[in-house]
């Protein structure tokens, strides 16, 4: 009895020590293998259960796919396609969701019929095949043949052999998201033609790219013409997040043009053209200040539309319109003593000249053609924050984003600022930003003595209404503001450019300084009889060198 109870006693010292021991060792050796074989805390929960009641637990494969089992995945997956059976093409994937949308798509929005899937050598657990079909849309049908491919994984989850789910599978060109859609291709084309009838082309006008495919997005609906039927790619939001674009796969039939008439002058659209390919970074535009016609536009670079859409710092062509303001202030007058001092400060800031010039004694006029900065900030003490806002909008018709043109454009921006900001701003720097067609317009304004809103395409053609300024100058304000145009064409900073296109003309020329570039961008605004034009060179230096011989020329053919 004693020695049956010492081992007894034993046993009970030993057993849960030892069975702490285990339950340590297994907890820990079973988390580890349970995470392995199901990923999971649960299942290792489970696991660790049924150790303990002694059962079986079945274990999911992790192993990657044999050959075999790719070869045969791949055909059911294909098999069940090729019939129709989405359910089932779906199941055969380890994203049925997303595969049965697509599949469904595939024959619903796509219009693809008659397919057939050829499965070709697998290699690893990657197959391709080849797709046959028939593409039928109202009438029209076009066969449609593509190669793609596939690849077989081990479900994590359960352990099967199952199709990657990607929309590649279903065409290579498709990324997550995107579908596959068969229609009328959006916008018909349109046939854009010049104001003499004749038609514009990229090939013509390399300019005009840009120009052409706001035509088509604008007037292709409205200008009678026919939308071909195309297959497409349709982006999703993850695909238009990189920038990618919609891409026809198939035209299964030729939209028909309809027709859509510009201002555009073809002699003047010529020449625009070959002065900008003579600069690099240019652009121009020219327009009619009686009617707000755009006669031109070009840009040296074609797949951005600098001249409509660009937005950048005037620099000193915004002196036309600061002029204007100051004058209608009784801040300034044409003929009258102004101070032109080497210096100015202003909100902390300290304003320079070019060269730190200053003219002792001269008039405003002097200072306007010389393009004297600090005669424009000393005016900023006497001027309220939306000052030169107001002066654009109101008179100028700048700024307020109603422009419509045509085609997409900017119509400026002077946003109201206060301090050193806003006293930029009178000299085109600051927040001011503009395009050659807003400072083409500028010109204008004061050649026909109101806003007239320029446009490309009459408002006739589509009943839009053009934008229109709220007031216009005084007699007096719009004489002293031509006056100082003129002076400055005939004998300030744009007189080289403007020789020998007098004497009714006016011109301003300016600078505006960019950060991290080492030349300013040349600005040139001018009129000559009944046209009006702008430019600007970036990176090309004073406005009278680079983009006043490209503004002048093609005033020039005013004659």
């Amino acid at each position: 009895m004693g020695k049956r109870r010492r081992v007894e006693e034993r046993h009970k010292k030993r057993g849960p020590a030892v069975a702490g021991g285990m339950i340590a060792v297994v907890a820990c050796g079973a988390g580890i293998g349970v995470y392995a074989l199901y990923g999971g805390g649960a299942a290792a929960d489970e696991g660790s259960a049924a150790a303990a009641n002694g059962n079986q637990v079945p274990r999911v494969r992790a192993d990657a796919p044999s050959a075999t089992e790719a070869k045969s995945t791949a055909a059911r997956f294909l098999k069940a396609w090729q019939q129709g059976k989405v359910s089932g093409a779906a199941a055969a994937t380890d994203d049925s969701a997303a595969a049965t949308a697509l599949l469904t798509g595939y024959t619903k929005d796509a219009h693809i019929t008659d397919v057939t899937l050829t499965a070709g050598k697998a290699d690893g657990s990657k197959v391709p095949f080849s797709v046959k079909g028939t593409v039928k849309y109202k009438g029209v049908s076009k066969p449609l043949t593509y190669a793609s491919a596939l690849t077989v994984v081990r479900n994590p989850r359960n352990g099967k052999a199952q199709v990657d789910w990607h929309a590649s599978v279903v065409h290579p060109d498709l990324q997550d998201g995107d579908t596959l859609v068969t229609g009328e291709s959006g916008t018909p084309p349109v046939k854009a033609v010049d104001s003499e009838g004749g038609e514009l082309t990229v090939a013509a006008y390399p300019s005009l790219e840009p120009v052409l495919d706001g035509l088509r997005e604008k007037y292709g609906k409205k200008a009678g013409g026919k939308a071909g039927v195309e297959l497409q790619v349709v982006r999703g939001k993850a695909s238009k997040a990189k920038n990618a674009s919609d891409k026809t796969l198939l035209e299964l039939s030729k939209g028909t043009p309809g027709t859509v008439r510009t201002t555009l002058s073809p002699t003047l659209q010529a020449a625009a053209e070959q002065q900008v390919a003579k600069t690099a970074r240019s652009s121009v535009v020219v327009m009619r200040p009686s009617t707000g016609e755009i006669l031109a536009v070009a840009n040296a670079g074609h797949s951005f539309n600098t001249a409509f859409n660009g937005s950048l710092a005037p620099g000193s062509t915004m002196k036309v319109i600061t002029s204007s303001l100051l004058i209608e202030k009784d801040l300034a007058s044409a003929d009258k003593v102004h101070p032109c001092p080497k210096t100015f400060t202003y909100g902390g800031w300290k304003f320079h000249n070019d060269d730190d010039f200053q003219i002792t004694g001269g008039t405003f006029k002097a200072s306007f053609a010389r393009s004297c900065n600090t005669a424009f900030i000393s005016q900023a003490p006497e001027l309220d924050d939306d000052s030169l806002t107001k002066q654009a909008q109101q008179v100028f018709g700048l700024s307020m984003n109603n422009w419509a043109i045509g085609v997409p454009s900017f119509d400026g921006s002077v946003p109201v600022q206060s301090a050193a900001q806003m006293a930029a701003s009178l000299i085109g720097q600051g927040g001011v930003r503009m395009n050659p067609l807003n400072m083409a317009s500028v010109a204008s304004t004061v050649k026909a003595g109101t806003f007239h809103q320029p446009y490309l395409v009459a408002p006739s053609v589509d009943d839009r209404t053009l934008a229109k300024a709220s007031r216009t100058m005084s007699a007096a304000t719009l004489s002293q503001l031509r006056e100082l145009m003129n002076y400055t064409a005939a004998a300030g900073t744009a007189a080289e450019a403007m020789s020998g296109l007098g004497p009714d003309y006016g011109a301003k020329t300016g600078s505006a300084e960019v950060d991290n570039q080492k030349k300013p961008n040349g600005w040139f605004t001018a009129y000559r009889g009944d046209l009006a034009a702008a430019g600007v060179v970036q990176a090309g230096g004073h406005g009278g060198d680079t983009a006043g011989p490209i503004v002048a020329s093609l005033l020039r053919l005013g004659d």
